[in-house]
């Protein structure tokens, strides 16, 4: 009698892949979230309490606006930044102000619950 350990794998991998399909799709790069972190603390204190509450400030944000709607946010306030007839269409248009707009929202709400 020969053992087939490959069903056996496969069934006690089940609940894992299962699990794996419920993470959520907006999920950010660490990079993004420890650069949010770095200058959430950057302006809110170089504390532990800080840290907790920038950390879930993050986490709060990435579970409302999707990672893409979010670097389009943070493209639209950098490029506001600018100067010159570029940087207009960036503080005129509608698109750019919506995103922006979602990304205060999602803000606001991270406020209310993590600070």
């Amino acid at each position: 009698m020969t053992r087939q350990p490959l069903p056996v794998l496969a069934v006690l991998l089940l609940p894992f892949a299962a699990g794996a399909q419920t993470l959520p799709v907006n999920d950010y790069p660490t990079e993004a979230r420890a650069e949010y972190v770095f200058g959430c603390m950057a302006v809110n204190g170089q504390s532990p309490t800080a840290l907790r509450q920038c950390s879930c400030a993050i986490d709060v944000i990435a579970t409302i606006l999707p990672y893409d709607a979010y670097v389009a946010a943070e493209t639209v306030l950098a490029m506001r930044q600018t100067s010159g007839e570029r940087s207009t269409l960036f503080r005129e248009t509608a698109p750019a102000t919506g995103f922006v707009a979602e990304l205060r929202r999602a803000e606001a709400e991270a406020e209310i619950l993590c600070f």
